[in-house]
């Protein structure tokens, strides 16, 4: 209950630095007499490479669950994109985001895998490989404080969905607990769908003598089928006069539920095309 706790006092203080932010942001009456009263549209899209870490427990049909520490096993990305829709009308603004992934790898004598919440014996490894599939589905909307030329600032409420299906194979190098005989060998599966509410800030700063480079960011946090969520990123862009070119490192956190004490973490860099119109 303490780790719960201290996890959902986190997301109030974000929530509350994030409405301080917004309150102490100077230029808001400028800001919103330079937005337009017409639909602006933005479209990105991205090819997003993380790494992918954490831990999940998978359900084996044995009389022990098997734990597995997957920035252990994983090492390869296999198919990664990421695409932003977004309108914008006066401060208003609404905007969609989709992640999806594909990553897997194997280790060879990996020692990344415990059985029911135990580390396996000295002398006992394991062949592993994992694969995981996670789509993102951020919706939203939020309220432009701050639009010049230098500066951009929004809060925004909404809510995320996150499609998780998680495969595990293993082949241990001797009998450990009841995996015996042919059942040292063999494989499982999680699968996850769960929304949550979030809230967040983005926006981004522009410099150069003609505003042509820019600092994009984004931060969000939070919780409803999982116990926490937190994403952010932050990068450099150039505008053309076509659209702007993007790149960003992005951070994505889960902690599924204190039950189970599963975690996700996707780590790295995204690059990608806007277009305006």
């Amino acid at each position: 209950m303490k780790r719960k706790g201290n996890r959902a006092c986190l997301a109030v203080s974000v929530i509350a630095l994030l409405l301080g932010i917004g309150a102490i942001v100077p230029g808001t009456a400028v800001a919103q007499s330079q937005t337009s009263d017409q639909w602006r549209w933005t479209a990105v899209i991205y090819g997003y490479f993380p790494a992918i870490g954490g831990t999940v427990t998978f359900p084996t049909g044995t009389t022990a669950n098997i734990s597995v520490d997957a920035h252990g096993v994983i090492s390869n990305l296999k198919f990664a994109a990421m695409g932003i829709l977004e309108a914008q009308k006066g401060p208003w603004d609404l905007f969609t985001d989709v992640i999806y992934a594909d990553i897997g790898g194997s280790k060879s004598q990996t020692r990344s895998l415990s059985i029911g919440g135990i580390g396996l014996p000295v002398g006992i490894t394991a062949d592993a490989n994992l694969d995981v599939k996670t789509t993102l589905w951020t919706l939203a909307g939020g309220y432009h404080l701050v639009t010049t030329p230098d500066v951009t600032f929004a809060l925004f409420a909404g809510a995320r969905n996150i499609d998780l299906k998680q495969d595990l194979g293993w082949n241990f190098s001797a009998d450990v607990g009841p995996f015996v005989g042919p059942g040292r060998q063999g494989s499982s599966e999680v699968k996850v769908n769960h929304w949550d509410g979030i809230v967040g800030a983005k926006g981004n700063w522009s410099f150069g003598q003609r505003h042509e480079w820019f600092v994009p960011y984004y931060v969000d946090i939070g919780t409803g089928q999982d116990l926490l969520t937190f994403q952010t990123y932050g990068g450099l862009g150039y505008k053309f006069n076509w659209g702007e070119l993007v790149g960003v490192w992005r951070y994505i956190d889960y902690h599924f539920s204190s039950r189970s004490g599963a975690t996700m973490t996707m780590n790295g860099p995204a690059i990608g095309v806007a277009f305006h119109w």
